[in-house]
């Protein structure tokens, strides 16, 4: 009897202690991560981290990025830098908003001009002449001569792998950037178009293993929850060409992840993508 109750409470006790292990499922759709942005609009740059990895993790366009803080071709950020994820003309209506969290992205775009400000002239003085925007910056296109892919048509875009589509795209909905293909671990994920690997790690808390390549100043393409990844970032990569090999998400589904964004904005895959 007395070894029935000691089993019993040692019971309890283990239960107990396992109870505090628990913790809330995180949402990976919109996590992320060490990727904080401050009150004055402002990103702290760590190691490892890219421009376009940068713009791809808060919906923006590195282009922007880049203007916003003078950044000119190459394009080459460092550790501890500060980047502003906000227009200038954006900074007063951050730094005088009421204590309390930081802004998220979608927050953050609600504040900005959608017209240039009116200027107002004084009786007898001439208005001042505008000031002229610098234009956006351009990349330099993939090395070894392999062309970049600048269009939506279809005839220009491969499937990335083979399988069913587990989830399709939902505009404005974060957890729906994209489609989600389901296949064998270890099959192979090639390039969607030729173009340009600007990411290539696992920085971006929510995609696993992750590579991006750009196809042009507006077009970007994201593959994500790779088994292995075999590009480098700066490589340049031809249509079809083999990049990662398939592997398992957050709730362990072999599966592809794969996104096409325009202008920082996520698109919807199957558009750019032949029928099958």
């Amino acid at each position: 009897m007395r070894s029935v109750l000691a089993l019993s409470v040692l019971l309890l006790l283990a239960l107990g202690g396992c109870n505090k292990t628990w913790a809330p499922v995180e949402d990976h759709s919109i996590a992320r991560g060490s990727y904080q942005v401050g009150s004055d609009g402002l990103y702290r740059v760590k190691r490892g981290d890219s421009l376009h990895a940068i713009a791809f993790n808060y919906g923006l366009d590195w282009r922007d990025i880049a203007r916003w803080n003078g950044i000119g071709a190459p394009y080459v950020i460092h550790p501890d830098q500060e980047l502003r994820l906000i227009p200038p003309q954006a900074k007063a209506a951050v730094t005088t908003r009421a204590a309390g969290p930081a802004p998220s992205a979608r927050e953050r775009a609600a504040d900005l001009p959608t017209e240039p400000p009116k200027v107002e002239t004084v009786a007898g003085q001439a208005a001042p002449k505008p000031v002229k925007q610098a234009p956006p910056p351009t990349s330099k296109p993939a090395s070894q001569g392999k062309s970049v892919v600048s269009t939506a048509d279809p005839s220009k875009w491969l499937w990335p792998t083979r399988g069913r589509i587990l989830s399709t795209f939902k505009a404005g909905d974060p957890a729906r950037n994209g489609i989600e293909i389901a296949g064998e671990e270890g099959q192979a994920i090639v390039a969607g178009a030729a173009g340009e690997v600007v990411y290539s790690g696992s920085g971006l808390i929510g995609y696993g293993e992750l590579i991006i390549i750009k196809h042009s100043d507006r077009l970007l393409s994201a593959y994500a929850h790779n088994r292995k990844r075999l590009v480098a970032e700066g490589q340049a990569v031809s249509a079809g060409e083999k990049i990662a090999e398939m592997g398992r998400d957050d709730r362990n589904r072999t599966m592809l992840h794969f996104e096409i964004r325009s202008n920082g904005s996520p698109q919807d895959p199957q558009k750019f993508l032949p029928k099958q």
